[in-house]
C-alpha cells in the first residue's frame, strides 16, 4: 500500500475533511455516511453499505479508489482495526442493559441503561476532544463583548444551561430566541467584536443552519458543537467540536454535550479572570 494511504481511522478521517470540497456529488455522499457511520462501514456489506448511504455499490469502489486505495476491502480494513482499538466495555454493558430492559427487567434496567449510555457518551468525549481546540474555543470566546448562544429543539437545554452560566459568571451574553418572533433582529444587533455559540444535531434545525449562516456572513466567529464532519455548521465555524452521544432504547442523551458546554463556559470564566487580574498587576 502506498505510504500516503491513510492507515488508521483518524488520518483517514482527516484526509476526507481536507478533501471534501473537491470531491464528486455521490463521493462525497458516501464519505459523509462513513464519517458518521464507521461501524456500519466496519460491518456491513458492499450491497448493505450502499443502499444506507443511497448510492451503487460502484460508488464505494470510486470512494477507496479517491483515497489511494486498491478496492474497497482495504478501507473497509481501516474501519474495522477501528472498532479493534476501541475500548468496547461500555458497548456490552449497553448491549447487555438494552436486553434486560427489552426482557422486562424493570424500570431500574432503563435507568442503569441511560447512566451506561451517558458513561460512553463522557468516555468518547474524554478520549476524543482536540486540547487544542478547546484553548482555541475558550480564547475567542473570552475576547467577546457579548456572547449569543443559538440552539432549537434537542440542543435548547444545553443553550439554556450556557445562558445561565454565563450569567451567573457576570458574562454578558444573548441567547437567540424570541416567543414574538424577533430571533432575525436579535442576529442581526452580532457583530465581528462579538462570538457565537451554535449548537444542532442530526436532523439539524433548519432555523440554527440559516441563522448561523446569517451570523458568519456578518463577519461574528463562531463555536459550533454538532455531531458530524458534514454538519451544515461545521463550515460556518471559526472552531467546532464533533460529539457522538451514545443512546439508549433510541433515545439520546446530551451528557457529552453538556459537559463540553460547562468546561466552555467556566473556561471563559476563568480566562477572563486571569486576563482582568493581569491588568490590575
Amino acid at each position: 500500500m502506498d505510504e500516503r494511504v491513510p492507515r488508521d481511522f483518524e488520518t483517514l478521517r482527516s484526509t476526507i475533511l481536507d478533501r471534501r470540497e473537491s470531491l464528486p456529488k455521490r463521493i462525497a455522499q458516501i464519505a459523509a455516511y462513513a464519517l458518521d457511520n464507521p461501524d456500519d462501514i466496519a460491518f456491513g456489506t458492499a450491497a448493505s453499505i450502499a443502499a444506507s448511504a443511497g448510492v451503487q455499490p460502484s460508488t464505494l469502489i470510486r470512494f477507496a479508489q479517491q483515497l489511494g486505495f486498491d478496492g474497497f476491502t482495504s478501507l473497509q480494513q481501516v474501519f474495522r482495526e477501528r472498532l479493534r482499538e476501541r475500548n468496547s466495555s461500555y458497548d456490552e454493558r449497553l448491549q447487555a442493559l438494552r436486553a434486560k430492559a427489552e426482557g422486562g427487567a424493570g424500570h431500574r434496567a432503563i435507568f442503569d441503561g441511560f447512566v451506561a449510555a451517558a458513561s460512553t457518551s463522557l468516555n468518547d468525549i474524554s478520549r476524543t476532544l482536540d486540547d487544542a481546540h478547546l484553548e482555541d474555543a475558550i480564547s475567542l470566546l473570552a475576547k467577546a463583548q457579548t456572547i449569543y448562544v443559538l440552539a432549537k429543539r434537542r440542543s435548547y437545554p444545553v443553550a439554556t444551561y450556557i445562558a445561565y452560566a454565563l450569567g451567573k459568571l457576570k458574562i454578558r451574553n444573548q441567547l437567540i430566541e424570541s416567543a414574538a418572533g424577533l430571533n432575525a433582529e436579535m442576529v442581526a444587533f452580532a457583530t465581528p467584536a462579538d462570538a457565537v455559540i451554535a449548537i444542532s444535531f442530526s436532523p439539524y434545525a433548519p432555523a440554527t443552519i440559516e441563522e448561523a449562516r446569517t451570523i458568519s456572513e456578518q463577519g461574528v466567529p463562531i463555536v459550533a458543537i454538532t455531531d458530524s464532519s458534514f454538519s451544515p455548521l461545521a463550515q460556518f465555524a471559526r472552531v467546532w467540536f464533533e460529539v457522538a452521544e451514545a443512546d439508549f432504547a433510541g433515545f439520546r442523551s446530551l451528557s457529552a454535550t453538556m459537559a463540553l458546554a460547562m468546561a466552555l463556559t467556566v473556561g471563559v470564566g476563568e480566562k477572563r479572570r486571569d486576563a482582568s487580574r493581569k491588568r490590575k498587576a
